[in-house]
C-alpha cells in the first residue's frame, strides 16, 4: 500500500477519531490525518460528502471507498478484504 493512501478526516476531540487513529497506528497502516476544525475546505468536503452532516471520522481509501464512523471491526474487515 502506498504511504498515506488513506486519509482520515476528523477532529482531535472526537473519541471515534482517536479510536480510528489508534487502530491504524496499532496495525502499522499509514494514513494522512486532517483535522477539520483547522481546515475549512476539508470540513466542507466532509459535510458535502455526508449529505450535510459533519460526521467524523470519515476515512477515504485509495480505491474510492469511504467509511464514516466505522467500528474497529469494520476497519479490520475492509483492510482484510482489500489486502491492506
Amino acid at each position: 500500500m502506498k504511504e498515506n493512501a488513506i486519509t482520515i478526516f476528523g477532529t482531535n476531540w472526537c473519541g471515534d477519531c482517536i479510536r480510528a487513529r489508534r487502530f491504524f497506528d496499532t496495525n502499522n497502516v499509514a494514513y494522512k490525518w486532517i483535522d477539520i476544525d483547522h481546515d475549512a475546505i476539508a470540513e466542507e468536503f466532509v459535510i458535502s460528502t455526508n449529505h450535510g452532516m459533519r460526521s467524523v471520522p470519515m476515512i477515504c481509501f485509495e480505491d474510492g471507498m469511504i467509511l464514516v464512523e466505522p467500528t474497529d471491526a469494520d476497519l479490520y474487515k475492509y483492510l482484510e478484504l482489500y489486502g491492506h
